[in-house]
Order: C-alpha cells, then structure tokens, then sequence
C-alpha cells in the first residue's frame, strides 16, 4: 500500500482569520498557526521569496485537516473563486454535521450562505451546498436516520 491516511486539504485565502472563524463556526478546531518562508517553503511550494501565514484546522474526531494560506509574497491570483460546482478543479469540501438548520444559523453571519436548496433525500439525509468566505463550497449534511 502506498497511501497510509490523509493528512490534510489545503486552501489559499486573502483573509485568513475569516475564513478560520467560519471553520471554528462549523466545528472544526484550531490546531496552530505558523509564518512560512525560506527555501525550504520555498522548495515545497516552487514559488521563489514566498511568504505566507498558514492555521492549520481539525476536525473534532482528529481524523481531518485543513491548512488555510495566506500569501503576503508573492501576491495572490485569482483561482476563479465563485466558479460553479462543475468547473475543473477541487469544488467542495464536505462535512456531516448534527443539526444543519443551527449550523446555517451559526456560520450566517460569517458569510455562510445555501447556494440553493435544502434537500431532503428519501427522509435519510438532508444535505445543501454552502458559499463560505472567498466563495468557498462546502456541503453540509444532516443524517436523518
């Protein structure tokens, strides 16, 4: 076997405490924060006289991860942010949560809003696409049964 776990996810952002309040908001756990640059970042990521702030986040059984950057150097580029569920690329990040109505009402004010609809499908599971900060997708799901 080549893949033992999954570590984390990683996602670039202009307002790292934003986007850490939302993820705090759904549950998720701050783990550290940490000030990246030098060559080794530098040979990790290819990007030359990189400098970012990074928080890395847990989910509160400690199985998943999701590290957030912010790029002081170099400036950051559009990643086409707001592009739709089937553009090209990582879309969505999915989390099942135990009450999804309270956690729409919690993570609302941090910019948490339902693309669409809530569904319910077959009384099993009530699921719906969210815009977090900076357009982010996450699906959110609420099993019924």
């Amino acid at each position: 076997m080549s893949i033992k776990s999954m570590h984390h996810v990683g996602m670039t952002v202009t307002d790292l405490a934003a986007a850490v309040a939302f993820f705090e908001e759904l549950g998720m756990e701050l783990e550290g924060k940490a000030h990246m640059e030098g060559e080794f970042v530098d040979g990790v990521i290819g990007l030359d006289g990189s400098v970012s702030e990074i928080a890395m986040l847990k989910t509160p059984d400690d199985r998943y991860r999701i590290e957030f950057s912010q790029f002081a150097k170099p400036d950051a580029i559009d990643g086409s942010a707001h592009a739709p569920i089937n553009a090209l690329g990582l879309r969505h990040v999915a989390f099942t949560v135990d009450d999804l109505d309270d956690t729409l009402a919690r993570i609302k004010p941090h910019g948490g809003e339902v693309v669409r609809n809530i569904e319910n499908y077959n009384g099993m599971l009530k699921t719906c696409y969210v815009r977090g900060p900076e357009g982010m997708l996450i699906e959110l799901c609420e099993h019924l049964t």
